[in-house]
C-alpha cells in the first residue's frame, strides 16, 4: 500500500533527494559561520555555495566501497567543489549532521501532519453540528444502552483531536534541535557559537547537553504521540465498522459508483478503508515500541537505533499523513441511515428506558432494591414474552399504585434528551482548549 503512496509532499520530504539536500543545507550552514568568524575565506564559501552539489546513485555507488553513507556524501561533494571542498564537515561528525537534518526533515514533515490534524478537525466539528440532535442507540459492552445523539460520538472525536493537537505540538517542539558539538558532544574541534549560530539560522534549537547524539527520548515521545493519533483514528474507524455492520446498518463508507465489494459477492460493500486504518495502526504502536528501544545505546552512542529509525521516522510520518486523509474522507463522505438508527431505537421495545422508570419509583418513595425488582421483572417480560415494555408496566398494579399514565409517557419521551445535549454542546463550545 505504501508503495502507491499517493500523497507527494510526504514522499518528498523523506526520499533519498531531499535528505541529501537536507544534508548539503546544513553543511553549508556550518561552513558560512566558520566564515563569518574568518575560519574559512569567502572565496572559498563562494566557491563551496555556488558549486556544491551531489548526484544520488554517485552516492550510492561509492558507498558501496567505502560503506559509511556520510563519507559517501561528502566524497561525491567534494567531486562537485574542488578543493574548497577541505573546509566543509570541519570539525563535525557524522551525527552532527545527521541528527540536525533529520530535526529538520521532521518538523517539514509535522506541519503537514498538523494540517491534516486541523482538516480532520474541521470535518468532525461540522459533522457533530449536523448531527447534534440525530437520536440513536447508545450501546454498552456492544449492548442497547439508553439513548444518545450521533452528534455526541463527534463531538467525543472533537475533544479528542483537540488534545492530539497539544500534545503534537509539543512533541515538534521536543524534536526541534539539532547539535553540531563533534565526535562526544564536548566540542572539541569546534566552537559552540558556531552550533548556536547554524541552529538559528535553520530553525532549531542547540541541545542543551549532547554526546555524539541528540537522544533518542525525543524521537520517543514524538513517535509514541503519532501513535496515539494512531489509536484514536483506529478508535474511530473502529466504530464505523461496528456501525456498517449488516445487522446494525447505521452508517457506511463512502461507495464509489465503480467500486466493488467482494470477488465472489457482488452485493458486498465491505468498511475496507476503516480496516486498513485500524491495521495501519498497529503499524505505528509497533513503531513506538522500537523508538523506546532505541533510547538506551552503549555509552555516548553506538548505531542501534540507526537503522530502525531510517525505517521508523519516514514510515511514522508517512503512515500517520495516509490515515489522516483516509479518515477525513471517510467522514466527509459518511452516509448516514437515520431510519436505521430509529428501527435499532426501538428494537428491544422501550427497554432503553429502565433507568428513567427505576428513579421514578425510587423518587416515589421506594427503596432502589424494590424498584430495581419490579422494573427487571417487567423488563424480562419483554424478552420472554415479546410484549412492549411500557405496555408491561402500565399492567402491573404495583407500578399503577406509584406512576401516572403521564408519569409514564413523559419517562418515555426520548426528546428530553435533547435539553441535555444542547446543554453539552454549549459547556463544550464555550470551554474550547
Amino acid at each position: 500500500m505504501i508503495e502507491r503512496y499517493t500523497l507527494p509532499e510526504m514522499g518528498r520530504i523523506w526520499s533519498e533527494e531531499n535528505k541529501f539536500r537536507t544534508w548539503l543545507k546544513v553543511e553549508i550552514e556550518v561552513c558560512r559561520a566558520y566564515c563569518r568568524r574568518g575560519e574559512i575565506p569567502e572565496e572559498d564559501l563562494r566557491n563551496i555555495e555556488e558549486k556544491a552539489n551531489f548526484d544520488v546513485e554517485r552516492i550510492k555507488e561509492i558507498e558501496k566501497d567505502v560503506r559509511h553513507d556520510v563519507i559517501a556524501f561528502l566524497t561525491n561533494v567534494a567531486e562537485y567543489v574542488g578543493p574548497s571542498s577541505r573546509f566543509i564537515h570541519k570539525g563535525m561528525t557524522s551525527s552532527d549532521l545527521l541528527d540536525t537534518a533529520l530535526s529538520l526533515r521532521l518538523v517539514e514533515a509535522s506541519k503537514l501532519i498538523q494540517a491534516r490534524l486541523a482538516e480532520l478537525l474541521r470535518v468532525v466539528e461540522q459533522k457533530s453540528l449536523e448531527y447534534k440532535n440525530l437520536i440513536m442507540m447508545g450501546r454498552t459492552h456492544g449492548v442497547h444502552a439508553e439513548p444518545i445523539t450521533f452528534g455526541l460520538k463527534f463531538l467525543i472525536w472533537h475533544d479528542e483531536i483537540e488534545r492530539h493537537l497539544q500534545r503534537f505540538e509539543l512533541a515538534v517542539e521536543q524534536i526541534r534541535y539539532g547539535k553540531i558539538s563533534g565526535a562526544v558532544g564536548t566540542y572539541f574541534y569546534i566552537d559552540p557559537e558556531i552550533e548556536a549560530e547554524v541552529c538559528k539560522n535553520l530553525g532549531l534549537k542547540p541541545a542543551r547537553v549532547s554526546n555524539q547524539i541528540l537522544q533518542r527520548d525525543r524521537y520517543a515521545f514524538f513517535v509514541s504521540i503519532v501513535a496515539l493519533i494512531g489509536a484514536t483514528l483506529e478508535k474511530i474507524a473502529f466504530e464505523i465498522r461496528h456501525l456498517q455492520r449488516t445487522e446494525v446498518l447505521e452508517v457506511e463508507e463512502p461507495f464509489g459508483k465503480k467500486q466493488k465489494g467482494s470477488s465472489a459477492m457482488p452485493h458486498k460493500r465491505n468498511p475496507v478503508l476503516s480496516e486498513r486504518i485500524c491495521g495501519l495502526a498497529r503499524l505505528l504502536r509497533g513503531y513506538s515500541v522500537t523508538a523506546m528501544e532505541n533510547v538506551a545505546l552503549w555509552h555516548e552512542r553506538d548505531i542501534s537505533h540507526s537503522s530502525a529509525e531510517r525505517v521508523i521516522l519516514p514510515d511514522a510520518c508517512i503512515v500517520i499523513d495516509f490515515m489522516l486523509n483516509d479518515i477525513t474522507k471517510i467522514l466527509r463522505g459518511l452516509m448516514v441511515h437515520p431510519e436505521n438508527m430509529r428501527k435499532n431505537l426501538e428494537l428491544t421495545k422501550g427497554l432503553v428506558f429502565s433507568q428513567g422508570v427505576l428513579l421514578a419509583l425510587v423518587d416515589k418513595g421506594l427503596t432502589r432494591e424494590e424498584a430495581y425488582r419490579i422494573v427487571q421483572t417487567n423488563a424480562m417480560k419483554v424478552w420472554e414474552e415479546g410484549v412492549n415494555f411500557r405496555d408491561a408496566l402500565l399492567r402491573d398494579e404495583v407500578v399503577k399504585k406509584y406512576l401516572t399514565v403521564g408519569e409514564l409517557e413523559q419517562i418515555f419521551n426520548e426528546k428530553r434528551l435533547l435539553d441535555k445535549v444542547e446543554c453539552i454542546y454549549q459547556r463544550f463550545f464555550a470551554n474550547r482548549t
